[in-house]
């Protein structure tokens, strides 16, 4: 069986974020995530500069036209931040220095960039005034998804009614602790009929039992699962980058910034998603195909 994933910051020892990635180290990310069984994905880029973002953006087109395995991978580009909150637990693994509202010029320039490729972007409802970027992507056929964030539920709102229709990994890019009631998770839970949710299904970022709940909420139908994979996947324990910026991966694999709470990506791999899937949460295969392939290609208007 074959998945696509649309948040995949590195591979096999590849960080998609470097400035100083290389056409080889690419490649062979891209011979890693075949042989994952991942046989698409969005190659994410995560705040930085704008310019810095373009760059990256550049090089990525670039080696996509000198190397056919690196195009066959590369369904396209998932630009999540700088339009993220720089709240403290809400930034995540983030560097909020490089963090700035949603503006349209900005994300001309990216676009530009990303020659057609950018297909989807994470931003933060609160910081885009009367959601008019969202409006603008929206318009230019980008799949708008809330991520990183903390709006209220009117604002969540408004920006879907703008065209945003996904939210990025469900449970995460916010603080550790949350209030009990009134939360960016149960905001975007209620509006699950209107949305497509991301998890990511390793254990750590949601324990299973709550991925659970989740799912019964959410419905197969509007599921998308990612590995939200880092530089370290497939790799041990160790010191490893994400975006220039060091990540320690412990014992059990989990990826955090130094003395940080936060998770920092994660490390699992294509074929261990599925596996979870039908081991963890008890799904059929056709079933690991529709939330691991269809979905997320639908979501994007990508053809299955």
């Amino acid at each position: 069986m074959s998945y696509f994933d649309l948040q995949i910051n590195g591979y096999a020892g590849t960080d998609f974020c470097s400035r100083e990635m290389t056409i080889e180290q690419m490649h062979h990310a891209c011979e890693a995530l075949r042989a994952d069984g991942i046989e698409g994905i969005l190659a994410t880029m995560i705040t930085d500069s704008v310019e810095a973002l373009a760059a990256r953006l550049e090089k990525m087109v670039r080696f996509r036209e000198e190397d056919p395995l690196i195009a066959e991978i590369v369904k396209g580009f998932h630009v999540e931040g700088p339009f993220i909150s720089p709240e403290v637990g809400y930034v995540g693994a983030h560097p909020a220095k490089w963090v700035r509202p949603a503006n349209v010029e900005d994300c001309k320039r990216l676009l530009e960039a990303g020659n057609g490729l950018v297909r989807l972007m994470t931003l933060a409802p609160e910081f885009d005034d009367d959601a008019v970027t969202t409006k603008f992507l929206v318009g230019q056929g980008i799949t708008v998804s809330a991520g990183h964030c903390d709006p209220d539920l009117a604002t969540l709102e408004r920006a879907i009614d703008a065209g945003l229709s996904m939210i990025t990994h469900v449970g995460n890019g916010c603080p550790v602790i949350l209030p009990r009631h009134d939360n960016f998770i149960q905001r975007a839970l209620s509006l699950s009929d209107r949305l497509s949710l991301c998890f990511i299904p390793d254990g750590v970022h949601v324990p299973f039992f709550a991925l659970k709940n989740y799912l019964k909420i959410a419905g197969l139908e509007r599921t998308i699962f990612t590995t939200d994979a880092i530089m370290a996947a497939g790799l041990g324990p160790g010191t490893y980058e994400l975006s220039g910026e060091p990540v320690e991966i412990d014992e059990a694999g989990i990826a955090r910034r130094p003395g940080s709470p936060n998770l920092a990506g994660s490390t699992i791999r294509g074929h261990q998603v599925a596996a979870n899937l039908r081991d963890q949460l008890g799904l059929s295969e056709p079933d690991v195909r529709k939330v691991y392939h269809d979905n997320p290609m639908q979501a994007l208007g990508l053809e299955c």
